[in-house]
């Protein structure tokens, strides 16, 4: 395909995008940003920009529905965002049309809703952090739990001369407190959103109506935010999340285990085919351009490079 006919070809899809925004905006009365890739350095930033784009274009609107897919990324950047996020918007309320993994289950537990369907995932608190080689990202969780394996052998006299070798070749304290710091952060993260956002409209118990406390929601913020980081040894949990990419469904969400509030966006048949179709053709144009990430906010495609 000729350079101009690429162009021409781009430009009516991206122009297309920005009406399916449009009307997502109109359905929600909010205004709306995409994200999809990996919460990288420089993602907060693109966030930063296209939030302050879309605050010059009319209508001015005080909710945002922001729509996420990632694997995860840096649990720092998360606090950057969310920040930025409620800098600009009164309200704040997150989509999830396929899986916002880690870093990204943490970023939505800052909203005051949580929207999602039967397909929809979260996934478990694990931080991400850099490989010493520089080489990719490292789950902070499988790193600590494998030099724990190595430790309690070692504890034991089991430990041999290779697993020996394997644990002086690639621990050290220094990268061990950073993956623990990192876990805590995510912790205390999600049980200071949840407890501040997502449960500031719990006024009544359930069950005994009696009224809810703040520290009744910091109580219940914290018990959320352990069982959704707990190590797949811990038996006193039904649901035990195996690996890092281990799919948290709307259906466990909702669960006795968790208990937490999703809403169904499913249930609205004319949104959930809005969604459908606004986050297929954004995905597929991504794949055809070859962009690893994007944001896209109405008359703003923006891919991202890391």
């Amino acid at each position: 395909m000729a350079e101009a006919e690429t162009i021409k070809v781009n430009t009516l899809v991206e122009s297309e995008l920005d009406a399916r925004v449009k009307k997502l905006e109109d359905k929600l009365s909010a205004d709306v940003l995409a994200f999809s890739g990996r919460i990288a350095f420089g993602a907060d930033l693109a966030i930063r920009d296209a939030i302050e784009w879309r605050k010059q274009q009319k209508p001015k609107r005080k909710k945002l529905a922001f729509f996420l897919e990632t694997e995860g990324g840096y649990i720092e950047l998360t606090q950057r965002i969310a920040t930025t996020l409620r800098q600009h918007y009164r309200i704040v309320e997150f989509y999830v049309p396929d899986a916002a993994m880690s870093a990204g289950t943490v970023l939505v537990m800052s909203g005051d809703a949580i929207h999602m369907d039967y397909y929809s995932t979260l996934g478990p608190i694990d931080p991400q952090l850099p490989k010493r080689d520089g080489s990719g990202l490292v789950p902070a969780l499988g790193y600590l739990k494998k030099y724990k394996e190595l430790m309690d052998k070692a504890q034991s006299g089991s430990l041999n001369t290779a697993e020996i070798t394997y644990l002086c070749s690639h621990f050290n304290p220094a990268e061990l407190y950073q993956y623990e710091q990192a876990i805590k952060l995510s912790v205390s993260l999600l049980k200071q959103w949840l407890a501040t956002y997502k449960f500031k409209n719990w006024k009544i118990t359930k069950t005994r109506g009696l009224p809810v406390t703040p520290a009744m929601r910091r109580k219940r913020a914290q018990e959320i935010a352990i069982k959704l980081s707990i190590p797949d040894d811990a038996s006193d949990y039904s649901y035990k999340w195996y690996t890092h990419g281990h799919g948290i469904s709307m259906a466990v969400l909702r669960s006795e285990e968790l208990k937490l509030q999703i809403e169904d966006f499913g249930k609205d048949k004319d949104l959930w085919k809005q969604i459908r179709d606004y986050w297929s053709l954004l995905t597929n144009h991504m794949a055809e351009r070859g962009h690893k990430g994007v944001i896209h906010v109405k008359k703003r495609y923006k891919p991202l490079t890391w």
